[in-house]
């Protein structure tokens, strides 16, 4: 099951997990359209894997499965 990180490591933006906008690698590091786009294009910073669209998760599975609270960003 996917941890669900609420934020973008490069700006710290929220990324809710039931919002779609967030880009994740197969280590689950996670970032922003905004970020993917400008400055990673599609390659994963920290392993250079590649960067994909993260799925959602529906409200319902949230409140049995709740996303990570834990934050990568280090501003």
């Amino acid at each position: 099951m996917l941890s669900m990180r609420p934020d973008c490591e490069s700006c710290g933006k929220d990324l809710p997990a039931d919002q779609s906008g967030a880009y994740i690698c197969s280590f689950e590091c996670t970032f922003c359209d905004d970020c993917n786009v400008a400055t990673h294009q599609g390659t994963c910073p920290n392993c250079g894997g590649e960067l994909v669209p993260r799925p959602t998760r529906s409200a319902e599975l949230l409140k049995k499965f709740p996303a990570s609270t834990e934050r990568k960003y280090k501003g």
